[in-house]
């Protein structure tokens, strides 16, 4: 089974992440399919960039985020569409 989930960089104790689709049977760090975005916790506040429809895309095909991913995509989806909503006078 394919799983959307983070996979670690970073030098030590500076660690960041890129999100990858990777089968469940590899290691963290090991061969992964597919790359959708990165995660650096260490900026303030963090960065998340995600592909959301290379996501959306993978999760349709059967891909299941783990629990942190899936919250990432959230918020970056209801981020994105804040953004994408123009700004209303009110008169």
């Amino acid at each position: 089974m394919l799983r959307i989930r983070l996979k670690r960089t970073g030098s030590r104790n500076q660690p960041s992440y890129r999100i990858v689709v990777a089968d469940q049977r590899k290691p963290r760090d090991g061969a992964f399919v597919d790359h959708l975005g990165h995660y650096n916790p260490r900026m303030d506040p963090p960065e998340v960039v995600i592909d959301s429809e290379k996501a959306r895309e993978w999760m349709r095909l059967g891909a299941q985020p783990t629990d942190a991913v899936r919250r990432m995509i959230e918020k970056a989806e209801v981020s994105s569409e804040n953004e994408a909503e123009p700004a209303s006078d009110s008169e």
